[in-house]
């Protein structure tokens, strides 16, 4: 049995602010769910669910992971950067040099993300969010590829990278060095267990494979807070 990645989360100061931005600029639908919140919804079976669930404490720092959007041609890219910019988002600088084939942006709350420019073969056939981009070790790509039930599709200098067997996006670890951490994540994976829904057996299998736990309830009644390996945080729910 494996986990099911239900949402990448957002937590946000003004989740609705930040739920029309992403809507917006992926072009997919939002929808308030009576007990999911905020929800911006996948266009496929592969794609990832966002959820924007409220919080009082500011961003500080660069989060650890963020999203990599790809463009068909350098005209997309512009047309995926200015249709950002309308939406409330800003040119953010992290050291990137100008011969970067990237453009490095942020939401309205400060969420790092970056639009890659045309010819990426790495992200090549992973749709419009090409990857999941995370600072982490090659052996937190193994547990997220255990935990997960996805392969790896990339093991090499201590990168690592593991895509659904559907496909869809990628997610991936960069290796060290690890940025420091700046407190409670601002963004986490929800998981959902698997096929039986047995909360509790799912927990410790996860348990078994590295994650360590943090809190019994976290967000919503029931819900366990874990970390993987690296010490970033994620939930598992209550059976979905």
């Amino acid at each position: 049995m494996t986990s099911h990645l239900f949402a990448v989360c957002f937590d946000a100061i003004e989740p609705p602010r930040v739920a029309r931005f992403w809507s917006g600029l992926l072009g997919r639908e939002l929808v308030d769910d009576p007990r999911e919140g905020l929800l911006v919804l996948p266009d496929d079976d592969t794609g990832f669910r966002l959820r924007f669930p409220p919080t009082r404490q500011p961003k500080v720092g660069q989060n650890p992971m963020h999203f990599d959007l790809t463009s068909a041609s350098l005209e997309h890219q512009q047309q995926t950067v200015a249709r950002a910019l309308e939406l409330g988002g800003r040119h953010i600088d992290i050291g990137q040099g100008p011969e970067e084939g990237h453009v490095v942006l942020a939401d309205p709350e400060g969420n790092e993300f970056c639009v890659i420019g045309p010819g990426n073969n790495f992200l090549a056939g992973c749709g419009f969010v090409g990857a999941l981009s995370c600072d982490g070790t090659q052996k937190v790509g193994y547990f997220w590829s255990e935990a997960l039930g996805w392969p790896l599709v990339w093991d090499q200098d201590q990168e690592t990278a593991i895509q659904s067997p559907a496909g869809g996006p990628k997610i991936t670890w960069g290796g060290p060095p690890l940025m420091p951490k700046n407190g409670k994540d601002r963004l986490r994976l929800d998981l959902a267990p698997g096929l039986y829904g047995d909360q509790q057996a799912e927990v410790d299998r996860l348990l078994s494979l590295g994650a360590t736990r943090i809190d019994a309830d976290h967000g919503g009644a029931g819900d366990v807070l874990l970390a993987d390996p690296d010490g970033n945080e994620f939930r598992v729910l209550t059976p979905r």
